[in-house]
């Protein structure tokens, strides 16, 4: 699931809010609930008018998800999305140079 609420004093004019899942051993749906996590937050932004949403990498940190395995999810999603919204501007919003890394090798094309 997502939610939107307004940014208030933040530069963006929305947050949408969504739970990714606790990564356990990768046989607990957890793969499917993440993806869910993107397509639900990238259909509500589109419902809303967003021309560009920032994803940070989701279940990532203390959920435990693996960032490589995690990142293929986000990057598929997202160009599944984007393939029917051409004209929305998605970003991924990594806090570490190893993620950032991940995220750049999959979207070149370098698996």
């Amino acid at each position: 699931e997502a939610r939107i609420t307004p940014g208030f004093k933040l530069p963006a004019k929305y947050v949408i809010h969504t739970v990714g899942p606790v990564y356990r051993d990768g046989t607990k749906g957890e793969a499917e609930k993440l993806a869910n996590c993107y397509r639900n937050s990238l259909a509500l932004a589109c419902e809303n008018g967003c021309r560009t949403v920032a994803f940070p990498c989701i279940s990532t940190g203390v959920y435990g998800y693996p960032i490589d395995e995690a990142s293929e999810i986000a990057v598929r999603e997202v160009k599944a999305f984007l393939e029917a919204h051409a004209d929305m501007e998605v970003i991924f919003c990594c806090f570490s140079e190893k993620d950032k890394a991940v995220y750049e090798k999959i979207l070149n094309g370098k698996e």
